[in-house]
């Protein structure tokens, strides 16, 4: 009896790791589609900034007012990213378990 509580009992524990392990991968993932999307805004938002500071365009209040919508954007992301995503401090372990799951095999 003892020995079969402990099986159910690992293969719960098992279960829960693997399922921790899958969230981990979908929140990474999660996070690095936010860093891509960021990277898109930051190139927009220089390049808005860039046509804005033009002779021809200078002062313009249409073009004035995209500039601060867009940087607005960009600081909704960054909140966005702040609040919802699960941030790793340390990569390399992350890495290294991963790893020595692929070598485990499936």
């Amino acid at each position: 009896m003892v020995y079969v509580i402990l099986a159910v009992s690992v293969l719960i524990n098992a279960i829960f790791i693997w399922y921790g392990y899958r969230i981990l991968r979908i929140s990474l993932s999660h996070r690095d589609n936010i860093d891509f999307l960021m990277d898109d805004v930051d190139s927009f938002v220089a390049h808005l900034e860039a046509i804005y500071e033009l002779t021809t365009f200078y002062g313009d209040e249409t073009l004035q007012n995209l500039l601060l919508h867009s940087k607005k954007l960009k600081e909704d992301i960054r909140e966005f990213k702040q609040n919802y995503v699960l941030e790793v401090e340390d990569e390399k372990e992350l890495i290294e378990y991963e790893e020595s799951e692929e070598e485990k095999g499936p």
